[in-house]
């Protein structure tokens, strides 16, 4: 019927939808560019990490819960960051009710400078153009930002909204306590700070000079490099 088939075109487009949600978490940089579609869905649509547009400014959810009630509509309580100002908030909705998604690309791009005043120069990978994005922009990944990283610009209405580095990355450890002679285990830990300027904690036997692989989302050790 018309109705059915109207059902499966909006689900299609949901999934879609979706699959590029997840395409802008963190991840690796297996694409020049991608987008998200800019399309109308409810709270039964909500997952962590898509991109809504609110008033007019984009807006990422963190995290959602779902209150069943004994009696009426089931409520939607979500915790959307604002990444045009950085600022987070929490609102509750009311079963199907609407949201609009962003409509946000991903570029891949090249990290090449940093100023004083803490804005980043970035290169376009596809275009080699130079990109500045201002310090507040990059404020949540600037400790992971390394010299020469491949990363991705998030944009939303032609203007970087977001810098996500890749979820793995090989940093040199440049400062460290020495290793303890005949550790080889990992019991024995210590904290490090890397290339980019992070601190994350690594096993005794790694030493000043070491390149180890982190996980950037948990800001933990992986392995050696």
């Amino acid at each position: 019927t018309f109705f059915s088939k109207t059902m499966m075109f909006r689900s299609a487009i949901i999934a879609t939808l979706l699959g590029a949600a997840a395409a802008f978490a963190p991840s690796p940089l297996n694409a020049q560019r991608s987008s998200a579609l800019n399309v109308s869905i409810n709270t039964s649509d909500i997952k962590n990490g898509l991109t809504v547009e609110i008033d007019g400014e984009p807006y990422k959810v963190l995290n959602f819960s779902i209150m069943k009630q004994a009696r009426g509509a089931a409520k939607t309580t979500v915790k959307f960051k604002n990444l045009m100002k950085g600022n987070t908030i929490e609102n509750t909705y009311r079963s199907g009710e609407k949201f609009e998604t962003a409509m946000i690309e991903k570029k891949a791009s090249q990290f090449t400078y940093v100023e004083d005043n803490g804005n980043h120069f970035f290169m376009d990978s596809e275009t080699f153009e130079e990109v500045v994005v201002e310090a507040n922009i990059c404020e949540s990944a600037v400790k992971w930002i390394d010299e020469g990283m491949e990363l991705n610009l998030i944009y939303f209405k032609g203007k970087v909204i977001e810098v996500q580095v890749p979820n793995t990355h090989v940093y040199t450890v440049v400062e460290t306590e020495p290793s303890l002679k005949g550790n080889t285990a990992n019991a024995h830990t210590k904290p490090a700070i890397l290339s980019s300027g992070a601190t994350v904690t690594i096993p005794g036997f790694i030493e000043q000079g070491s390149q180890i692989k982190v996980d950037t989302g948990k800001a933990e050790y992986l392995e050696r490099a």
